[in-house]
């Protein structure tokens, strides 16, 4: 029976050396390949209007009277202005202006304008304002006036302001106004500064 056991033992650690005696099986890997990545967020800045026409006629109840200086637009607008800006921005401001400060609204058939003075806009709950202004690269001098500014922080980088505008033409200096259709055009547009 010794020998039996002495049989067991070394066919036991036999077996015990074959496995342990087997190579180990390891992963191979092969080179490091990479992907070079880049991503880019644009710079955007973008101005909506909620109507694109004002009117006064007298089908709107509000036809232009000489010489008066409360002569109210048919309906205000929002203006919602909208941006993506880079770090070095500080300021959005939101300007009004016209091409010509002699001449806002011309007419059809006569030749006395309408001056961008007399055309005024009030922000919000403020006072009408006339758009007389002087903002370089807005309209001429004299046509332009800036209506909202906002400053830009690193929490509005991507963000959005809205103003309520209201129109009205203050014809108290033109109390001679011919009758006439009198048409011209409000450029409003955003700019943001360092």
């Amino acid at each position: 029976m010794k020998n039996a056991q002495k049989l067991l033992r070394i066919a036991g650690l036999s077996a015990l050396a074959l496995l342990l005696g087997t190579p180990v099986k390891a992963a191979t890997n092969s080179n490091t390949g990479t992907v070079a990545l880049s991503a880019t967020v644009n710079t955007s800045l973008t101005v909506s209007l909620s109507s694109a026409t004002q009117t006064w006629a007298t089908a709107n109840a509000n036809a232009l009277t000489p010489g008066n200086s409360s002569n109210p637009g048919n309906a205000g607008i929002t203006v919602t202005t909208s941006w993506v800006l880079q770090p070095a921005q500080t300021a959005v401001a939101l300007y009004g202006y016209f091409a010509s400060a002699t001449a806002a609204l011309t007419p059809a058939v006569g030749t006395t304008n309408i001056p961008s003075a007399a055309f005024e806009i009030k922000v919000g709950a403020g006072a009408f304002t006339p758009v007389s202004g002087t903002n370089a690269g807005f309209g001429v001098a004299g046509s332009s006036l800036l209506l909202q500014t906002t400053a830009i922080t690193g929490a509005n980088k991507v963000s959005s302001a809205t103003a309520a505008l209201t129109f009205n033409l203050n014809l108290s200096t033109l109390p001679q106004l011919p009758a006439d259709t009198y048409s011209g055009t409000l450029n409003i547009q955003a700019q943001a500064t360092p």
